[in-house]
């Protein structure tokens, strides 16, 4: 009779436990194969189990190839050939990959983050409210490859009046974030386009063009945005840019860089330039610059958005305006591609949009964000002997240049041990020259509370030893 050790108190499902047992024993050959099982009642039996407990252990057995049953014989250890197999021990445990915890701070200066306090939520659940219902249920079901119609026109009539872009509502692709959304652009262009990428500038899409294998060319970026002039002997097929407010310098792409840059994309065809609107929606002197999009004559910019910044991040919904030579060729594409955005948000998101409650919530995080720069850039007013920084007025962030002998990542790592984040504009860098430049810091300023921020900045500029007076 077969000995199989049986815990009462805790050691799972007794008969998970008896297959378990015998199952070793066939592993380790202490059951060679053809040996004979005991038949199901007398084991029973021995083991003082009732008899579907052993028929349950035996049936797994058999459904996994351990044993054979012969009719009106029993059942016989089955021969499973030889398994490059390893068991562990019982007291080691699988080790798991632990996500490294992110750090807390006093003050997170990340330039990604928004301000939590000011969503509107009664509104957001007023649309929640009118979208799950049972006469939504059409919902539950796959909608348009490219986004639910409905939030396609508000998206559309939102670019027209406030951006400039001149789109139909077919245009219009939605996606779960920039970094769904560019991969399905690079197989758009083909395995043998040459990308040119603003330097420095946004990590994730530098990211995103190596792990396709897609060749970029770094291109300088200065106060006008990125130089042209590099660009246009570069060997680019395609570039991608921020126009409106460059990350992280925050210069604006002058007007006569934005007349180059389209005449460069219209001399040659196959040309595309990728506009990524990020954060155009706040501006805090003048006017907003019009897209670059809404100046295309020739069908040659491919525009990008999303509503990480203007409403929250964790929603991931992002969009492109596809240019009309480039609509019927990814149509083809992905025809059998599904939105990858949930029918029930896009729903809502079109409801708060149609509603006005978009536009009203723009206009309260403006003056939200406004206020927070004017007491930004006050608060770094009396260390202007050390530090300075672009008067850009757009964003939600600044670009810091500090006067000192300290590298960037050690002011990063002195904040850091003040409880403050912030980062250093090096990061952004694909290529970095062996030229002695003033260190630079990124401040995002999006979720640090207004009244937090002088005691913020005084804090900062304590752990990097500046005065107010202008000394250090």
């Amino acid at each position: 009779m077969l000995i199989v050790p049986i815990r009462r108190d805790g050691g799972g499902p007794i008969y998970a436990q008896i297959y378990e047992g015998i199952r070793r024993m066939i592993l380790e050959n202490s059951l060679p194969v053809g040996s004979k099982l005991p038949s199901k009642r007398k084991f029973a039996e021995h083991l003082g189990v009732s008899n579907t407990t052993v028929e349950l252990a035996y049936e797994q057995l058999l459904a996994e190839g351990y044993i054979t049953s012969k009719p009106r014989s029993g059942f016989y250890v089955q021969d499973i050939g030889e398994l490059a197999y390893a068991q562990p021990a019982d007291d080691q445990k699988a080790a798991s990959p632990r996500l490294p915890e992110k750090k807390k701070y006093r003050h997170d200066f990340s330039p990604g983050r928004i301000d939590t306090g000011a969503f509107p939520f009664d509104e957001w659940r007023r649309q929640a409210k009118n979208i799950i219902d049972r006469a939504s249920a059409d919902f539950l079901l796959l909608g348009h490859p490219h986004g639910d119609p409905e939030l396609r026109r508000e998206i559309a009539t939102y670019l027209n009046h406030s951006r400039g872009v001149r789109c139909t509502p077919e245009q219009i692709v939605i996606g779960s974030g920039t970094e769904q959304l560019m991969p399905l652009v690079i197989r758009l262009l083909g395995p043998f386009t040459v990308y040119a990428v603003e330097n420095p500038g946004y990590p994730l899409t530098h990211h995103l063009f190596r792990q396709n294998d897609r060749m970029t060319v770094p291109i300088s970026v200065d106060g006008q945005g990125i130089d042209v002039g590099v660009l246009e002997e570069s060997g680019a097929d395609a570039v991608y840019v921020t126009p409106a407010h460059q990350f992280p310098t925050g210069a604006v792409l002058s007007a006569n860089r934005r007349n180059r840059l389209l005449n460069w994309a219209a001399e040659k065809p196959g040309r595309i330039i990728i506009e990524d609107d990020y954060d155009s929606e706040f501006r805090y002197g003048g006017i907003p610059v019009p897209a670059l999009q809404g100046m295309d004559r020739h069908g040659r910019v491919l525009y990008l958005s999303t509503f990480s910044k203007s409403l929250m991040p964790s929603l991931r919904i992002a969009y492109m305006v596809l240019p009309e030579p480039l609509l019927e060729r990814y149509s083809e594409l992905f025809a059998h591609y599904s939105s990858t955005v949930p029918r029930l948000e896009q729903q809502m998101l079109a409801g708060f949009m149609a509603d006005g409650s978009f536009s009203r919530h723009l206009n309260r995080m403006r003056k939200v964000y406004r206020r927070k720069y004017i007491a930004l850039t006050a608060a770094l007013g009396p260390y202007a002997g050390f530090v300075s920084h672009e008067e850009s007025q757009a964003g939600m962030h600044l670009r810091l240049t500090v006067r000192t002998s300290w590298s960037a990542e050690e002011l990063v790592r002195r904040a850091a041990d003040a409880g403050i984040h912030v980062q250093s504009a090096s990061a952004y860098s694909i290529v970095r020259t062996d030229r002695e430049y003033l260190p630079e810091i990124v401040l995002g300023f999006g979720s640090i509370p207004e009244n937090d921020i002088p005691g913020a900045i005084s804090l900062l500029m304590d752990a990097w030893g500046i005065k107010k007076d202008g000394t250090a």
